[in-house]
Formats: C-alpha cells, sequence, structure tokens
C-alpha cells in the first residue's frame, strides 16, 4: 500500500523531496567521483553549533601556482550545482560543476567549491503547552470527556492526514543561522578570510554565476587591498551584481573593468559586446536568452577546445598548456589567455585575429 501514498503527496512536496535527494548525490559525486573534502564551517565551531560546509581539492592551499573558486547561484542550488533544472531536464553534466572541476584539476589547479546558500538549519520549533480552561469550567465531567475524546480524533486525522500531504514538514520547524555565514555575501567573505586568503596560489581565478556575481562585488568592497593583489581574473556569468547599488567604488569599478567580463543573456552572436548603463566590467553575449541553457555538450566541436563552463555561459580554454592552437573567434579565449591563465600574445594579438573583440585589459 505504501506505494499508492505517493498519490497523496503534493508536487511541491515530491519536488522538494527530489531537490533533497538531488543535493546529497552531488555531494557524495563531490567527495568520491572530484576527491574533493568537505571543509565544515565555522572552523572553530562547536559540536552542537549550526554548521555548513566547502568542498577543496586536496591542494587548495598549498598548490603555489593557481586555485580556481566556484560560487553558484541564489535558490535551491547548493555546492557543487549550477541548475536543478538542467539536472533533472538534461544530465549532470549540464547541471553541475563536475565536468570542470575535474578539467580544473587536470590543468593543475587547486579547487574551492562555495556553497553560499546553505545559510541556515531547519529544528522542530520547541512546542509551547498551553493549559486548558476546560478544567476549571462548570461542564459536567462526562461532557468534558466527550469534547476531549472528539478533539484528540480530530488532532489524529489531521496529523494523519498532514504526514503524508507534507512528509518534509511533520512538525514545526524553526530556521538557526549558521555563524558568519548567514547569507551567501557573509559566506564568501568568510571563506576569502579562512581559506582562500590564506592559501599560497599566486593567481586566484574566480567563476561566479548569477548572485555570485553579487557575493564577489561585496567581497571586493569589504576585502578591496586583499582581493587586488590575489585575484587574477574573474569570470562572471549573468550576474546580478550593481555597482551603484552596492556602492563599490571608484577604484573597484576600474579594476573590475580590466579584470572581469560578464557574459549575459542575449541573442547576439557569442562574444559580441553588449550595452549597458553601468560602468563596471565588459559585458558579452553568451549567445543564448536562457539564463541557465546548457548549448555546446563537452567533447563535441570545436575538437582543439573543452568547455570550461558550460550550463549557463560557455568560458573556454585549451586541453593544455601549449596545446593545440587557439581559434580566433571567441574573445573569452582570449580573456583567459591574456589573465595568466595561459600564454598569449594579449589584446593586440586578439584584436588582429577579431576585430570585434570588446574586452580591454
Amino acid at each position: 500500500m505504501n506505494h499508492l501514498l505517493i498519490f497523496l503527496i503534493p508536487w511541491k512536496d515530491l519536488n522538494m523531496l527530489l531537490m533533497k535527494i538531488i543535493t546529497k548525490y552531488v555531494y557524495d559525486l563531490l567527495e568520491k567521483d572530484c576527491n574533493l573534502k568537505k571543509i565544515f564551517i565555522p572552523v572553530d565551531a562547536t559540536e552542537s553549533e549550526p554548521k555548513s560546509f566547502i568542498f577543496m581539492s586536496e591542494d587548495a592551499l598549498t598548490n603555489p601556482q593557481k586555485l580556481m573558486v566556484l560560487i553558484h547561484g541564489s535558490g535551491v542550488v547548493r555546492a557543487g550545482q549550477w541548475a536543478r533544472k538542467l539536472i533533472i531536464n538534461e544530465d549532470l553534466d549540464s547541471g553541475t560543476q563536475i565536468p570542470f572541476i575535474k578539467r580544473a584539476m587536470d590543468e593543475g589547479y587547486g579547487v574551492i567549491v562555495l556553497n553560499p546558500n546553505e545559510n541556515c538549519i531547519e529544528v522542530e520549533k520547541p512546542k509551547t503547552h498551553v493549559q486548558s480552561s476546560s478544567d476549571s469550567s462548570d461542564e459536567p465531567v462526562e461532557k468534558r470527556e466527550r469534547k476531549d475524546k472528539v478533539s484528540k480524533e480530530t488532532k489524529k486525522r489531521r496529523d494523519f492526514y498532514e504526514k503524508y500531504r507534507n512528509p518534509q514538514r511533520e512538525k514545526e520547524m524553526m530556521q538557526l543561522y549558521i555563524r558568519e555565514n548567514g547569507s551567501p555575501e557573509e559566506h564568501t567573505v568568510y571563506v576569502w578570510d579562512h581559506f582562500i586568503a590564506k592559501s599560497a596560489a599566486e593567481n586566484v581565478f574566480f567563476v561566479a554565476h548569477s548572485y555570485g556575481g553579487l557575493a564577489f562585488v561585496e567581497l571586493m568592497i569589504q576585502r578591496e587591498a586583499d582581493v587586488k593583489s590575489k585575484v587574477t581574473a574573474v569570470a562572471l556569468t549573468d550576474s546580478v551584481h550593481n555597482v551603484w547599488h552596492q556602492e563599490a567604488g571608484k577604484t573597484i569599478r576600474e579594476w573590475m573593468r580590466e579584470n572581469c567580463c560578464n557574459w549575459v543573456s542575449s541573442s547576439e552572436p557569442l562574444d559580441t559586446s553588449v550595452e549597458s548603463m553601468l560602468p563596471d566590467c565588459p559585458r558579452v553575449s553568451a549567445a543564448t536568452l536562457q539564463h541557465a541553457e546548457r548549448r555546446i555538450p563537452l567533447g563535441e566541436e570545436p575538437p582543439s577546445i573543452d568547455p570550461f563552463f558550460e550550463g549557463f555561459n560557455l568560458l573556454w580554454f585549451p586541453p593544455a598548456f601549449g596545446g593545440s592552437p587557439m581559434p580566433s573567434d571567441s574573445c573569452m579565449l582570449y580573456f583567459v589567455q591574456s589573465l595568466s591563465l595561459l600564454p598569449v600574445g594579449g589584446l593586440t594579438d586578439c584584436q588582429s585575429k577579431n576585430p570585434q573583440c570588446s574586452i580591454y585589459f
């Protein structure tokens, strides 16, 4: 009979249950398939304190050359995911960070995967005992007993229905926020202070999608000098940051113009300059109108390059240092090259091969 109970559960609750299964499965893949370590935070948390966690490669803090930091967007996604819609409707390669975590590690990067939406834990809300006033009433004992019996039966039926209507919320819950990680912005700053800033990497690279871009800009506002001294390049994809609303200063905006690029939703050809009213980093087309859309699967054309960022917009780099010649039709390639990911002739070489290049270094 249990298999029939699923039809008593609303689709919303089934979806919530599916999301939890996906999250746990991706976490397991990060540890077992990508060989990342699960690191609990706050680092000094007590045993009974609410905790979150991030994932790191073994060499994330000791790699002397380069470190890749991944930040996903807002909503229900968790560490290792870009879009659950793509995970469900397409596949894991499309909707998770796993393909390019592996690619980055193969190319010698240390990797840190942030978990900015894991801000609190849910615990059962303490029950408040309300004294019944029936004891002090003038009602006959038999009448009070009948009322109590009806009340108990009603509650029993209601609880039974609630159990199958919403299996994830059988009890009234409350949220306990995680110390110094109560928001994506707090989380990003915390991971910077306790991990990224202490890493040995000479060059740190960020890939931040959607709200992750806003979190990075907030990090810059709070740790400007440190970020400038350690971060080499930032690839933003449909970032929702706003330098005016976030009150980013002039020096931050200037640094972003030279070290960041934002691939945004657009119907224009790939890498076409997209006009913006914000005086920060260049904005170029991702050649899609979908915020989360898989466009070119791993291993397909062009054969000389592999997708590093897949599922939303695309950031490409060649299969190996000194490998196949670079195609000249994508400014993304030159953006990655020019910021020390790979040796290259720089902007002059880029513009000579592609006059439409709109990225200025």
